[in-house]
């Protein structure tokens, strides 16, 4: 769909009916999400210090959520709007799902693998007889507790870290066992998985609204954007990649004194955690000139740069969608470089806003490699592909 009935608020993004709420902090946004909750039981809600994204399996419900940020004041945004995801090329696409689906604890989905409480990165896999030989350029990582990643039973581990794992055609993921934030108990729900995380199962949508009011609060207080996810029976507190570090987030603040805090209220709220569920996805990106492709990346995102001298890393400025971390390639290895990626990355924009996207990629130092109906594939300098997706 294009839009719903509520005029310019909704879009289709990968599927779904999607909305972005703009708002001045968290306790604004999180009295919407209370409201989505109210209105449209099963919404998927991404609260955010600017603001909410609301997803929707249906548009039955957009209507009275439109309304409801309009008597709040909020204004819908929908430009912001966007979904990343990654494809695979395989020769027997069926033969690389169990390890990917394992990697990640990911369920089966249209086309691919799916994140079952919809905050990663999804997977889909389409089949390809084009032979590539060589190691990709692109691949994954994702960190998990540590319990879960020994139940994941890829196998031994190799490369420098010990982390590294193969599916049956190559492409590799760094599966990294994350540990507790701190040592103290005032953390005890708290993991580090390069975010700091924690994750509340909720027996109601009033204690659901409660917990996600009450951490706004604590972290408007503190002035540190938190990233609030509501889902079906759960909050996720989640600090966004590297922020509960000082020289990440750059704020005068002792990100695990505001975790304790938030402990203590979801507690206090009758919430319970559950350590096995966080997960923290991104994507890494080999290049010859590192400067060159992130650049293209970032205008093609819309992402923003780590603020860290010594980072690679492009973040969507809305941490909706995963990083992105860029590393130095040897510039002899000609044949790897030419060979083509069996994975790329997919981007999927509302309908009206697809043609202006492949443009900025292109002005950004992309090649325009060919184009579908809703479909454009574009190569950055170096050629790993974008695939523009879009929905009528």
């Amino acid at each position: 769909m294009g839009s719903t009935g509520t005029g310019t608020d909704w879009r289709a993004v990968d599927g779904v009916a999607t909305a972005w709420f703009d708002a001045a902090s968290l306790s604004e946004g999180a009295a919407l999400a209370g409201r989505v909750g109210e209105l449209a039981g099963g919404s998927v809600v991404d609260l955010r210090a600017t603001g909410v994204r609301v997803r929707l399996d249906s548009g039955e419900h957009a209507e009275a959520v439109s309304e409801a940020a309009r008597e709040l004041g909020l204004l819908a945004n929908p430009a912001v709007l966007q979904q990343l995801g990654v494809l695979f090329d395989s020769a027997d696409p069926s033969a690389l799902m169990p390890f990917w689906q394992r990697a990640f604890d990911y369920a089966p989905g249209d086309g691919g693998l799916a994140d079952p409480l919809r905050r990663d990165v999804p997977v889909r896999l389409r089949q390809s007889t084009d032979p590539r030989p060589l190691r990709n350029r692109i691949h994954l990582d994702v960190v998990r507790p540590a319990a879960a990643v020994e139940r994941a039973g890829l196998g031994d581990a190799y490369g420098p870290y010990g982390v590294c794992h193969a599916d049956p055609d190559g492409n590799e993921v760094d599966l990294v066992p994350g540990s507790a934030l701190d040592e103290g108990t005032g953390t005890a729900d708290w993991q580090a998985v390069f975010s700091a995380m924690a994750c509340y199962r909720t027996t109601s949508p009033t204690q659901q609204r409660d917990l996600a009011a009450a951490a706004a609060a604590l972290a408007d207080e503190a002035g540190f954007p938190l990233l609030i996810d509501l889902r079906p029976g759960l909050v996720i507190l989640d600090s966004g990649k590297d922020q509960w570090e000082a020289d990440a987030h750059g704020l005068d603040l002792d990100f695990v004194g505001l975790a304790e805090r938030l402990q203590t209220a979801a507690r206090g709220l009758g919430a319970t955690a559950d350590p096995g569920l966080p997960r923290f996805a991104q994507l890494f990106l080999d290049a010859a000139d590192v400067q060159a492709v992130r650049a293209f990346w970032v205008a093609a995102l819309g992402y923003l740069p780590d603020r860290r001298s010594g980072a690679s890393d492009i973040a969507d400025p809305r941490r909706l969608n995963p990083v992105l971390v860029f590393q130095e390639i040897d510039a002899s290895e000609t044949e790897r470089r030419q060979q083509r990626n069996r994975i790329h990355v997919e981007l999927a924009v509302p309908s009206d806003l697809a043609q202006a996207r492949v443009e900025t990629a292109v002005a950004a130092g992309g090649r325009l490699l060919d184009e579908s109906q809703g479909r454009w594939r574009v190569a950055d300098p170096e050629g790993n592909e974008l695939v523009v997706v879009s929905e009528a």
